[in-house]
């Protein structure tokens, strides 16, 4: 599973101190609105500033001596987060219900091996992952008819070559997600490292901008959101 580094709260913070210094907003509505923490500290997706485990994570910055360590370590207190109404996982695959006839695929990487879970060499592992995962859907979820996804990885090759080309031919950019990982998660390695060379395109975009509306557009990648039919998979990975 994907662990995440200190670097990478510590980008977060970067990127909301510089929300709080162009929009006039307060710090703490800052890392609220546009960091992935609240998320990352297992809190759900409602975004309440008067959580209780929220609030114990922003009193204690008042006294901390280095607000990015003591974010860190909060998070590392913290219980692990699925994604939300998670039904199965195969692989580095999973899925959730995303409605009465939809599912919502999401990706993690669970190698254990020295390969990137994306390589040329684990291609045909990734695709089997899929093939079962599929069938399982088929045998248990009659009523699926649609496939969604949303994630910075729909606009690499190696992640679309895994899919029907009809599916991933519906990606179309998704609206600034500033608090969810389809966005933050371009940052990060398969080690769950932050990226050097991304950190600093980032970093130095954020730099230049002067109005909060134009931050969206300094993210190297975009979010990008697939909606496709489900018929399009059958057959798509026996066939290969």
């Amino acid at each position: 599973m994907t662990r995440y580094s200190r670097a990478f709260f510590e980008l977060q913070w970067q990127f909301a101190e510089r929300v709080a210094a162009i929009s006039g907003m307060s710090r703490e509505q800052a890392l609220l609105h546009y960091t992935n923490f609240y998320i990352r500290f297992g809190l759900g997706r409602e975004f309440d500033a008067n959580d209780a485990v929220w609030r114990i994570y922003i009193d204690g910055l008042q006294n901390a001596s280095d607000a990015v360590d003591w974010t860190w370590r909060f998070f590392l207190t913290r219980p692990s987060v699925p994604p939300p109404s998670l039904v199965a996982a195969f692989g580095c695959f999973s899925y959730s219900n995303a409605g009465n006839d939809a599912i919502r695929l999401h990706f993690a990487n669970a190698e254990s091996g020295n390969y990137s879970p994306l390589s040329c060499e684990r291609v045909e592992e990734r695709r089997a992952e899929l093939r079962a995962l599929f069938d399982y859907v088929r045998q248990t979820h009659l009523p699926v008819q649609r496939v969604l996804g949303t994630s910075w990885l729909y606009n690499l090759t190696a992640y679309r070559r895994l899919f029907p080309s009809g599916y991933v031919e519906t990606a179309r950019e998704s609206s600034a997600r500033f608090q969810n990982m389809p966005l933050w998660g371009q940052f990060l390695d398969r080690r769950g490292d932050v990226r050097p060379d991304m950190k600093a395109i980032l970093l130095e975009r954020v730099a230049r901008q002067t109005r909060l509306h134009d931050l969206a557009q300094c993210f190297p990648l975009r979010a990008l959101a697939v909606d496709a039919p489900i018929a399009l998979f059958d057959g798509f990975y026996r066939a290969r």
